[in-house]
Order: C-alpha cells, then structure tokens, then sequence
C-alpha cells in the first residue's frame, strides 16, 4: 500500500463484507480525503502564481537601483498573489468541489473545479476595473490557466489514488436498497458495474420479503435480506450504513417518505431516490419542485439544430487533427501490411450508418486475405468464447497477421476511419457501426443506436472494448444516444486516449 493510500484508510481497517450484512460504517477516510485535496489545492494554486510572478519578473539584476525597484514590484506581486490564492481557495471551498458525493468518479467534480476558476476570474476582473493595478493582466493570464491545468492534474492524481482503494472495496458507501425485487437488482448490478463511484449495497429490503435469507443478483452474488419496505428502520438498527437507497417509493408514500428522511437525518444517513429512468442523466434530467412535489422532468434527446452542427465542426476538426499528425504512422503501417503479407493495405466492408443507410468502412488491413470467407468455420470458437450471438469476436483469431496484432492493440488500425468522417458516413464519438448481419438481428429497442452516427470510439470502446458483453455494449451505446451532448463527445475522446496506450480488451 502507497503512503497516499494510507491516508485514506484506517490502521484497523476490518475486511471488507461484500455479501453479508455491512461493517460499522466508516466515513473517516471521506475527512482524510477532504484535507488531502486541500493541501493539493494550496500546493497548485501556490506554485502557479509563484511560477506565473516569476515568469513576469524574472530574477534581479546586480545594480542596486535595479535591485531597489525590483524589491518594491516584487511586494506589490506578493501583496497581488495573496489577494488571488485567498478568492482562488475560497472560491474551490464555495463551489463545494470537495464534497463526498462529487469526489472520485463523473465529471461534477471537474465542472465544478472549472466553475470556481472562473469565479475567481470574474471576481479579480471586476477588481482590476475598479482599482486599475499596474503590471496585473499578464501575470494573471500566466496564473490562472496554470493553476486550472494544476487543479485538474491534482484532483486526477488524487482519483487514480481512490480509485485503487475502491477497487479493494476500501473507502465506499454503504447502501441499504429499498424496494421491489427487479429495481434493487438493476440498482445492485449498475453500482456493481461502475464501482469507481463508491456506493456497494450491503442489504436489500424487498417489497413482501419478511427479514432473512438471502437475495440472489445475477454478476454480483448473495446479499442478505433484512425486511421488507416497512421496515428500513429495522434494518438499520440491525447494520450502519451510509446511504438508503429507495428504487420505489410508493409503498411509503408522501409522509412516510418524510418520516424516514427525519429519521436518517438524525443517524446521519443519507437518503438517495432512485428513479426508474434507465441511462437518462446530465443535461436531459432538470428537477423542479411543483406543488410540493419534487418532479423530474426528462427532456426528449436532442439530434438536430445547433447540437448536430457544433458535433460536425468537432469531427472536422478532430479529424483533420488526427489525419495531420498520424501521417508518418499510418505511412510506416501501410509499408508493414504490404512487406508482410498478401492483399491490399485497406480493408473496404460493409456497415450499417446513420438511419440503417449501409457505407463503405475503411481501415488498415489486419487479417490474412479472405478472412471474411472464413467466419463460418470459426462461429464455433466465437460462441464458445464469447456466447454472444450478435457480436463476432475470438481472443486468438488465426486469421490476424503479425503485424495486424499490434495495429489492433493500439487501434491504428482505426485511423483510416477518420476519412469516413470528413464524408459524413462516421463520427468521431458514437455508437459501433453494425455489420449488416449484426443490423438484421436488431429488435426495435437495439435500432435506436442508429439515430446518430456510428463512432470511431464510443461508450463502449472506453469500457472495456471487446471485453464487453453483447448486453453491456447495447446499454453503453443507448446510453449514449439518450443523452448525446459536445461535453460527452469530449470526455469519450480524452478517455481514449488512455485505453489505447493500454492496449486493453483489443484483440
């Protein structure tokens, strides 16, 4: 364990009980946490003015009337970066982008980062109209970039550390789910499935269930059962946990919902309502309190207007970015493909695009020549492997040359696609783009991937590529078409990056 590590976690810390009923619940990490990115933050935003002053000033000169001047400008920076550090710490405090449930995982902590930032900026701006300091403008378009750029590498640094410790089941939440039977197993398997957020359920309350036994969900295992809907209170006494969630609410109704948000209060449990709207988050979820009520309006998906075309300038540029930059490479691997094996340097199939229309895909060519005609003595292998069906995928494909193997680790392979976007066929962020055989077996949910361009890389792509199952792929990718914005776009891309250096779930 790292020296960052145990900051977090206890010198006790009890084993972790992933299928019984939770440990005392232990939030000690979360204040450990909370310092540990304080004392970043003072570090980052402490250099990136110091670094910024220097910059400005540079380092003395010998002459004594230099040195006189240089010691008062010197002072008056001084006095300048103080008034900057105080509304920069103050403003990351105000914006609460150290809060436990921001911290770790998702992009709130980011935004919020960002969102401080800026205030600071329009705070010293305003100061700058009204008291008109000297030497001020250039020094601060040096600090302030500098101190984002340090914050984002910070907060990054310190989730890669949490990260591990989740992994482990260290420095999680426990939860208490609440409700029917098929909602806490949706729940249980999404928390399962994106651990990196920090909430592990411990114990299931299920609609009818007396208290005992156990609960089987599919992919995570057994979880004890202590009551049914009525009796949370119960439950809780029994086992400390951090967090009830309610997948239905209608077994409480307005006041009992009320009663037992008062009784968690008192414990210091948090209460988290979950809604039944599967994959539907960000900018389509707007809650707005009517009548008492606090209702959740779900916004219908947007894939036409200003979004579409801010989403074609992206992969104009994304594009021409990426074609200008790997030329020397994918000049090295066509050179390869032709020196090592017969055929042609692209592979031209086949795929299914926007609207069901059919285009021609091109990428480098990877596998032997002829490998298409060879699917149907190899299906066997694919079913054994990965029991899909729908996907066609096998971990050591004899078909794949040499050369294919490190072009498919690293996805240049891909690059070629990137001319499919300039034509319109693909984007640069998007659902996979279907083989036709694959298209022919989609039901009427599974087409709703084609309402937007197939995508060089996607939801999926980012996790966990091949290794994902044909069920995860199809959730991942409407995932992404129900909440399609420019600020995900991004997100997926940088995440790729980091998945191609990683070489994983590429075969």
């Amino acid at each position: 364990m790292s020296v960052a590590e145990e900051l977090f976690v206890p010198e006790a810390s009890p084993a972790p009980l992933v299928r019984a009923v939770a440990p005392l619940a232990d939030r000690a990490w979360q204040t450990r946490y909370r310092w540990c990115l304080i004392a970043f933050d003072l570090v980052v935003v402490v250099l990136a003015l110091a670094g910024a002053q220097f910059v400005k000033l540079g380092t003395p000169d010998a002459s004594l009337e230099f040195t006189s001047t240089y010691l008062h400008v010197f002072s008056y920076y001084s006095v300048l970066s103080l008034f900057v550090a105080v509304i920069w710490l103050g403003m990351l405090a105000a914006y609460r982008t150290r809060s436990p449930r921001i911290v770790g995982a998702g992009v709130e902590e980011y935004r919020r980062v960002f969102s401080a930032t800026l205030a600071t900026v329009g705070i010293i701006a305003v100061a700058l109209m009204i008291f008109r300091p000297e030497y001020a403008r250039g020094y601060l378009a040096v600090a302030l970039p500098l101190g984002l750029v340090g914050l984002v590498v910070g907060r990054t640094v310190c989730r890669r550390v949490l990260a591990r410790l989740r992994r482990r089941d260290k420095c999680v939440a426990s939860v208490l789910a609440v409700g029917d039977p098929r909602a806490v197993s949706n729940l249980v398997q999404s928390l399962h499935r994106e651990w990196w957020y920090g909430y592990s359920v411990r114990g299931v309350c299920l609609t009818g269930r007396p208290a005992g036994g156990t609960f089987e969900v599919a992919g995570v295992g057994e979880l004890p059962v202590l009551g049914n809907e009525s009796q949370v209170s119960d439950a809780i006494g029994t086992a400390a946990f951090d967090a009830v969630a309610l997948t239905t609410t209608d077994h409480l109704g307005p006041e009992g919902m009320r009663e037992l948000s008062w009784e968690l209060d008192k414990l210091g449990i948090d209460m988290v309502v979950s809604p039944s709207v599967i994959d539907v988050a960000g900018p389509r979820l707007t809650m707005r309190p009517v009548a008492g009520l606090p209702l959740i309006h779900v916004e219908r998906p947007q894939y036409s207007g200003t979004k579409k075309l801010q989403k074609r300038a992206f992969d104009v540029f994304v594009a021409l970015f990426a074609l200008t930059v790997t030329a020397p490479l994918m000049v090295l691997s066509a050179i390869a493909i032709k020196l090592t094996s017969r055929g042609p340097v692209f592979y031209r199939s086949e795929r299914i695009g926007l609207d069901g229309k059919p285009f021609q895909m091109t990428k480098f060519r990877t596998m032997v020549q002829g490998a298409d005609r060879m699917v149907d003595d190899l299906i066997s292998l694919d079913l054994n492997e990965s029991g899909s069906g729908v996907l066609f995928k096998i971990h050591e494909d004899p078909r794949v040359t040499m050369v294919g193997k490190y072009l498919r680790r690293y996805s240049i392979d891909e690059l070629p696609q990137f001319f499919n976007v300039l034509c319109r066929d693909m984007s640069v962020v998007g659902p996979r783009p279907p083989l036709r055989r694959e298209f022919d077996t989609y039901n009427e949910q599974v087409r709703r991937r084609l309402l937007v361009l197939p995508g060089i890389t996607g939801l999926w792509q980012v996790s966990g590529r091949a290794d994902l199952s044909w069920e995860d792929s199809v959730r991942l990718d409407l995932s992404y078409v129900e909440n399609w914005s420019i600020t995900n776009d991004l997100l997926i891309a940088a995440k790729t990056f980091r998945t191609i250096i990683g070489g994983s779930g590429a075969y």
